[in-house]
């Protein structure tokens, strides 16, 4: 049962964005920003940051409905995204991937929890400044997510099936224009 009113059977941010569509157009843009505009790290590897960030920090809505968009941009493969979430040092991602989900991961411990060493691993499997950056902001910015739909008790769907419809629709069309009952 939600904290406060929101839209009935709304799930997640969802219902929250239906409720402060003022609140919701920024966070949109940030969201699309970061997972799903150009960049050297794919749409998938993005979404698997988030994924990862909003399993370690608990939040079920947000880490099913990335997990799904991120198993979207990889063909489907789920088993990867839940081995993302189990343990992404064994996951069969790149290394540059592993050394940036343990800056996300660190990150959501607590933004000095990053060390020197963490970032200079990250280079030596060839991310680049902006890489590193964009990983601490997902990571960042999905803390905020996660405590924002978790903070107010959200709606949360039980049925996988309900995430992996929404999750082609903005795996193709990403955060923008999409009405808020669609996110």
């Amino acid at each position: 049962m939600p904290h406060i009113t929101l839209p009935d059977g709304v799930p997640g941010i969802r219902g929250l964005f239906e409720l402060r569509p003022d609140i919701a157009k920024p966070l949109c843009e940030l969201a699309n920003i970061l997972l799903h505009a150009p960049n050297t790290l794919t749409p998938g590897e993005r979404e698997l940051i988030a994924t990862h960030v909003s399993s370690r920090n608990d939040c079920d809505y947000c880490q099913s409905s990335h997990g799904a968009i991120a198993a979207h941009h990889l063909d489907g493969n789920d088993e990867l995204v839940s081995q993302v979430k189990r343990d992404f040092e064994q996951a069969a991602i790149s290394n540059k991937l592993k050394a940036l989900l343990a800056i996300a991961t660190k990150v959501q411990r607590g933004g000095k929890s990053v060390l020197p060493e963490d970032v200079h691993r990250a280079r030596q499997q060839g991310a680049t400044d902006a890489e590193i950056h964009d990983t601490v902001l997902i990571a960042a910015a999905f803390c905020m997510y996660n405590r924002y739909v978790d903070g107010l008790a959200t709606l949360l769907p039980e049925n996988p099936a309900v995430y992996k419809e929404r999750a082609g629709m903005i795996a193709r069309n990403g955060y923008l224009g999409i009405p808020p009952s669609s996110h």
